[in-house]
């Protein structure tokens, strides 16, 4: 899809990418789409597009979403991966950019650092979606919002829990809470806070607390991840001390809200991050969640894809 000179296009490389009305369009349009999908309803405004899927960090549910959702549109996704490209043999970014983007027509990357993804983008001629870095995660949001406000309406006035490692989903929890006003309450052991600047920034909706059951109290949402992302191996022996007091049991979430929804990004670790039971508890949500990022997705992608003012 080539666009105009003066024309750039629109990148979502995190959830500020987007202004609050814009970012509440696309959920109910997820929403929406949610249910034509399911009523088995035929809608391919895509037929001809095709997304270019690069892949430096492995994947199940980003992989499946993208693809899958492209196809329900009419339209194909190709992956890439290191092994395949020359991404893999050193060719600059910048270079891979420009002649990727002249052949597609959206680019998706789940990489490790946030400057891969700026970097794309800013010489990307096509919409760069950041299906994952170090920093932020924001396509699982778009999927933990659609699936809070299915089954629970509006999140502004809420008060969500993320209880784990100040990470990337973290990162992004944050961004969620300023741009759709619910407060955040985080509880991370001592060295695996978010960044501090980032908290200092958003204070006004996102607060550090002192233990998982302070931010667990009177919660609408609490929300984690797995103790070791990827990448994070060397880690792994420490992490699993530091994080013992923070795992996600029934009776942690006894504390919170009476209509409490638990979330988790999957794939989870029963036994660590969550107790073995805790996904089979009927506060739990994760298998919607999951489902839900193959909507968001396609909402995004629609939304991205839109003739430019």
């Amino acid at each position: 899809m080539l666009r105009s000179v003066g024309q750039p296009p629109r990148h979502f490389l995190s959830l500020l990418d987007t202004t609050p009305d814009e970012l509440r369009s696309i959920l109910n349009r997820a929403i929406e789409l949610k249910a034509m999908h399911h009523e088995g309803k035929l809608y391919q405004p895509f037929q001809g597009k095709v997304l270019g899927m690069i892949f430096e960090k492995s994947s199940t549910r980003t992989r499946i979403s993208f693809e899958a959702g492209m196809s329900q549109f009419g339209g194909s996704a190709i992956f890439l991966s290191p092994r395949d490209t020359q991404l893999g043999r050193g060719e600059p970014i910048e270079d891979s950019a420009r002649v990727i983007s002249r052949m597609v027509d959206l680019v998706m990357i789940r990489t490790f650092a946030h400057e891969t993804v700026e970097r794309f983008a800013q010489y990307s001629r096509v919409p760069v979606i950041n299906g994952l870095t170090d920093d932020h995660h924001p396509c699982q949001l778009l999927a933990d919002l659609q699936t809070f406000i299915e089954m629970r309406g509006d999140v502004a006035g809420k008060t969500f829990a993320w209880i784990g490692d100040g990470n990337n989903m973290c990162n992004s929890y944050i961004h969620a809470a300023h741009q759709l006003g619910f407060q955040l309450k985080i509880a991370s052991p001592y060295g695996f806070e978010p960044d501090p600047v980032l908290l200092q920034e958003f204070a006004h909706c996102a607060q550090l607390v002192s233990s998982s059951e302070e931010a667990a109290e009177g919660a609408h949402l609490v929300a984690t991840d797995v103790w070791t992302s990827m990448g994070q191996e060397a880690e792994q022996s420490i992490r699993k001390r530091r994080f013992a007091t923070y795992q996600i049991t029934p009776r942690l979430l006894d504390l919170a809200d009476d209509g409490v929804l638990f979330m988790h990004c999957l794939p989870a670790h029963r036994g660590e991050e969550i107790s073995e039971d805790l996904l089979d508890d009927p506060r739990s949500a994760v298998w919607d969640e999951a489902e839900n990022r193959l909507h968001a997705q396609k909402a995004l992608m629609e939304f991205l894809l839109k003739p430019q003012a």
